[in-house]
C-alpha cells in the first residue's frame, strides 16, 4: 500500500519525538513542525536549547501548536501525561479534519477515552499509541501498539515511516491498558531500587545485599541493574511520577488498591526533583549522590 505524507506536527518534542525524526532520517515527509511548551519558558536557556533540538534534527518550530497543526496529516502528541488532556483540548481547536492523532502519551484508559471523545468530534481520527519500551536504540522501530477504531487504518501508515506498530485492538485504551499495567512493574521496579539501595548505602550493607540478592535471581546482576535503574529515576524521574498518577488511576478505576503505583509516584518524583545528572557512575556513587542532595533539602 502506497501512502504518501506531506506534512508531520508534534506536540510536545522531548526524546522520543527526537527518537523518532532521527529514525526516520531528513528526506521521509517534505514538512515535519514541532510546537514545545518549553519554547514559550521565560528561562532563557530552557527556550535556546529546545529550539537547538529542532535544529539538530532538521524539524520547524512552531510558535504555537496551531501553527504547527496547519495542515498537518499526522499529528504526535509526546507530552508529559499531566499535560495529555490539555494537549488534547487544545488541538481539537485546530487540528485538520481527518488528520491522525497519535495520542502516544502514559495516560490511563481512562484519560485517553476522554481525549478521544474530543479528537473525533473536531473530525479528526484518535489512535491510541502506547510506546512500549525505551526509544533507544531502536529509534522509530520502537515497539508501539494501536488501539481504537482507527487502529487498523493507522497502521501501514506508520509502516510508510518505517515504524512497526502492533495491533491492541479496536477499542480506544486497549493498548494504554497494556503500558499503564507494564508500568506498575517497569517503573515499580526503579522504586524499588531506589529505596532498598539506598537504605542499603546508608546502612553499610547494600554489596551484601545484592550480592545475596544475585544469588537467589542468578545471571540478574543487581548492581549493574541498580545502577541503570537510578539513572532512570535521576533523569526521567518527573516524567515517570506524572505516568504513574496515570498508572495509579488505572488501577483504581479497575477497583483495586493502588498503593504499590502511588509509591512509585512518591520515588521517582523525589529522586527526580533533585535534578541530578547521573554521569558515567556506578551505582554506589549515584546513591551516594541522591542521599546527599536529600540530606540537604
Amino acid at each position: 500500500m502506497t501512502v504518501t505524507i506531506n506534512t508531520i506536527a508534534f506536540l510536545g518534542f522531548g526524546e522520543a519525538a527526537q527518537a523518532f525524526v532521527k529514525g526516520w532520517g531528513h528526506d521521509i515527509v517534505p514538512v515535519t513542525r514541532a510546537f514545545d511548551i518549553k519554547t514559550t519558558s521565560a528561562d532563557t536557556a530552557i527556550r535556546e536549547a529546545k529550539n537547538a533540538d529542532y535544529v539538530a534534527v532538521g524539524v520547524t518550530g512552531a510558535v504555537s501548536g496551531q501553527v504547527a497543526l496547519s495542515g498537518a496529516e499526522l499529528v504526535f502528541s509526546l507530552v508529559t501525561a499531566d499535560q495529555a488532556a490539555t494537549v488534547a483540548r487544545d488541538a481539537a481547536a485546530s487540528i485538520e479534519p481527518g488528520a491522525f492523532f497519535f495520542d502516544c502519551n502514559s495516560c490511563a484508559p481512562g484519560t485517553k477515552r476522554r481525549n478521544a471523545e474530543l479528537i473525533e468530534a473536531a473530525g479528526a481520527k484518535y489512535v491510541d499509541m502506547a510506546v512500549m519500551a525505551p526509544v533507544y536504540p531502536k529509534l522509530h522501530k520502537t515497539p508501539i501498539l494501536l488501539s481504537g477504531p482507527h487502529a487498523e487504518a493507522a497502521k501501514p501508515v506508520l509502516e510508510s515511516l518505517g515504524m512497526e506498530p502492533g495491533i491492541a485492538g479496536d477499542t480506544v485504551g486497549a493498548g494504554s491498558a497494556i503500558k499503564m499495567v507494564r508500568s506498575v512493574m517497569m517503573k515499580g521496579l526503579e522504586a524499588l531500587f531506589a529505596e532498598c539501595v539506598l537504605a542499603g548505602r546508608r546502612a553499610g550493607v547494600d554489596e551484601t545485599v545484592l550480592a545475596s540478592l544475585d544469588k537467589t535471581y542468578p545471571g540478574f546482576d543487581f548492581m549493574e541493574k541498580a545502577a541503570y535503574m537510578l539513572e532512570r529515576s535521576m533523569t526521567h524521574g518527573i516524567r515517570r511520577a506524572a505516568e504513574m498518577e496515570e498508572v495509579a488511576l488505572t488501577v483504581e478505576e479497575l477497583g483495586l488498591n493502588n498503593g504499590m503505583a502511588k509509591a512509585t509516584v512518591d520515588w521517582q518524583r523525589t529522586i527526580g526533583e533533585l535534578k541530578l545528572d547521573a554521569g558515567d557512575l556506578g551505582y554506589r556513587e549515584r546513591a551516594d549522590m541522591i542521599l546527599e542532595a536529600m540530606a540537604k533539602k
